[in-house]
Formats: C-alpha cells, structure tokens, sequence
C-alpha cells in the first residue's frame, strides 16, 4: 500500500505562485508513474500534470501547459507541483496519485491517492 498526502495549497491572489508537495509512505514510488489531478467545484476531476517514474518524461494538461512544473524526488519519496501565474480558474482541490502502469493522463490508470489540498486563486 501507498499512502499519498499532500500539502502547501492555500489562498494566493491571480498571477501568483504556490508549490505543492505530496509526501509518499508505505512503499518507495521510485517505480510508479505519478500525477496531479484537481477537481474545481462543481466540475469532473480532470488531469493536471505527470510524471514517469524516473521523471524523463513529463506531461500536461493543455490548461497548465507552460504554467506547471511537475518534479519528483525518488530518494525522498516526494513529488512536487510548481503552479507559477495562477489563475482564478486553476482553483480547485488538488490530488497527487501513483500509477503502476497505464496512461498517465487517465485516473484509472492511478492506483493510489491522497486526500487533496485546496488551492484557491483570487481575482
């Protein structure tokens, strides 16, 4: 089992920037693909970001394209979001998962998840 718990959202004003991190235990993550997902109120939970398990190989949403950066620490079972220019609309919960194998961009692919941090970005 893979417990996934994120942290650092918080309330941050348009154009500002936040970092979340998503602590990884039970097991190393070192061979699990991760993401970044989000829900904003009201709406389906859409894929942000992710990385492959040597984090060679990034991918984004269109939405965070340019704007998110996705890392990873394998030696301290960490993964990190760097949201930079944030947006009203980039508020949402956000969630960190891990995925033994699939399309990084798919939530069934995800075997595991935390609980998710409010991000909220004012006008």
């Amino acid at each position: 089992q893979v417990q996934l718990v994120e942290s650092g959202g918080g309330l941050v004003q348009a154009g500002g920037s936040l970092r979340l991190s998503c602590a990884a235990s039970g097991r190393t993550i070192s061979r699990y693909e991760m993401g970044w997902f989000r829900r904003a109120p009201g709406k389906e939970r859409e894929f942000g970001a992710g990385i492959s398990w040597n984090g060679a190989s990034t991918t984004y949403a269109d939405s965070v394209k340019g704007r998110f950066i996705i890392s990873r620490d394998n030696a301290k079972n960490l993964v990190y979001l760097q949201m930079n220019s944030l947006k009203p609309e980039d508020t949402a919960v956000y969630y960190c998962a891990a995925s033994w194998s699939g399309s990084v961009n798919s939530a069934k692919s995800y075997d595991y998840w935390g609980q998710g941090t409010q991000v909220t970005v004012s006008s």
